[in-house]
């Protein structure tokens, strides 16, 4: 099988309402918290791809009992560093990041040693960015020139630590509280901003966490812990996943969409804030607040006057997973389109900013690339009609999404590779576009 799809017309105008996949960070973050409550957690509306279903593996590996009932999951945690299981167990990451580097942190206390491994792309990621910060706690860290495989054995004598986290990075910042919850004293971090999904989670567990912001920085106090119970939680849908259908619409001809039940916390916004900026205007109905994450349905409708943007870079964090999807945005807009300080992005499941200029490229968009900053010479006019194949991404996931986007609005006739990419995050990816009239043929 070639693991590919074609795809040679643009999507017809449609109105739809749809759901997308519930949100991947919540999902692994509530896997692993509830790993070290004590008794039985449930979680509902779990993200059922192949990163989450591998954090669910680990846990087991670790000694967690796991069951599912009624789309249900049950997690049955023994408490802050319960795990039970043999000296050198080996723990496979897959493709996930937020999993490799977040199991690290929970592990500083354990005292046998634990083999984190991961997929061919996960294998050349950086972990001396989680591993770093988590030896000050104590544990002895071992990594392969910088990447994985990761051997940890943790120890009774944690101290906790003061950390500057420059990077904005959430996976960072995670690792750390994890660790912090099994040291007794208070960690301090100094951190850059960015997702604030795991404060959310630990202030509505009622741990001992403290967060002050300030305008470029959030500094966070994190006491140590005895335990904290199992707990309740249903996973909204990923605004990640919601970026691609938003784009979709935006780039389509007298469309709209309704996507419901997403989660727009404020440090995931920054795609609904650059494309608001580029003229869109994307609205959010039926909102509430649930365990502290915000949630509501997002409105989007076609637009044709797009307008370029010099994007600040205080939205980088906050956009991250999603500028894939916004250069196609600026591709269509009028004027030049600056993004700057995103080096970030080729740190993530392949060199995304690389590939992007060169996918920009391809389909004949003007782009300059000076180290971490790009310029897109938008074409409100762009209509291609030429045959392109998007292959040897490194099976990035949302590399393939991002290319069906544009495929779907601005012609041609595509092959895309590595159709299989998407079972990390968005199994569902193809079957909502064909439910709202896409024409995918699958090899």
């Amino acid at each position: 099988m070639q693991n590919s799809v074609l795809i040679k017309k643009k999507i017809e105008p449609f109105s739809k309402k749809i759901l997308v996949s519930s949100d991947k960070s919540l999902s692994i973050r509530s896997i692993l918290i509830s790993a070290q409550g004590i008794g039985k957690s449930k979680v509902k509306n779990l993200l059922e791809s192949e990163d989450v279903l591998n954090a669910l593996k680990a846990i087991k590996k670790l000694g967690i009992k796991v069951k599912k009932k009624n789309k249900e999951y049950l997690i049955f945690g023994n408490g802050l560093n319960g795990f039970r299981c043999k000296n050198n167990t080996t723990v496979y990451a897959g493709n996930s990041g937020t999993l490799g580097r977040l199991i690290l942190g929970l592990l500083v206390k354990f005292k046998k040693s634990v083999i984190i491994t991961g997929d061919n792309s996960l294998s050349k990621r950086d972990f001396s960015r989680v591993a770093e910060p988590l030896k000050l706690f104590g544990p002895i860290i071992d990594l392969k020139k910088g990447s994985l495989p990761a051997k940890i054995k943790g120890t009774n004598f944690l101290r906790p630590i003061n950390y500057y986290e420059k990077k904005g990075s959430a996976q960072i910042k995670s690792s750390i509280l994890i660790a912090a919850m099994n040291t007794p004293g208070k960690t301090i971090i100094k951190a850059r901003k960015s997702r604030n999904h795991t404060e959310l989670l630990f202030k509505y567990l009622k741990l001992p966490i403290k967060v002050q912001k300030a305008r470029n920085y959030d500094y966070i106090h994190m006491e140590g812990l005895r335990q904290y119970k199992g707990f309740e939680y249903e996973i909204p849908g990923d605004i990640s996943s919601a970026s691609f259908f938003i784009v979709l619409t935006l780039l389509s001809e007298n469309s709209k969409i309704i996507i419901r039940k997403v989660n727009i916390n404020e440090t995931r916004l920054g795609i609904i804030k650059i494309l608001n900026k580029m003229n869109a205007n994307i609205k959010f109905k039926n909102k509430k607040i649930y365990k502290g994450e915000s949630i509501a349905d997002i409105i989007v409708e076609s637009v044709k006057n797009l307008k370029s943007i010099n994007c600040p870079s205080s939205l980088n964090s906050s956009a991250i997973d999603e500028f894939l999807v916004i250069f196609l945005v600026a591709a269509k807009a009028r004027g030049i389109s600056s993004f700057k300080n995103l080096g970030e992005l080729n740190k993530k499941e392949s060199p995304r900013l690389n590939i992007a200029f060169k996918f920009l490229n391809m389909i004949g968009v003007k782009v300059i690339k000076n180290k971490d900053d790009i310029k897109i010479y938008g074409n409100p006019n762009l209509s291609l009609n030429k045959n392109y194949v998007v292959k040897k991404f490194l099976k990035d996931h949302r590399i393939f999404m991002m290319s069906c986007v544009a495929a779907l609005t601005f012609g041609g006739n595509w092959k895309i590779y590595d159709k299989d990419s998407i079972r990390t995050s968005f199994p569902k990816f193809l079957s909502i576009l064909r439910k709202i009239g896409a024409k995918i043929i699958v090899n």
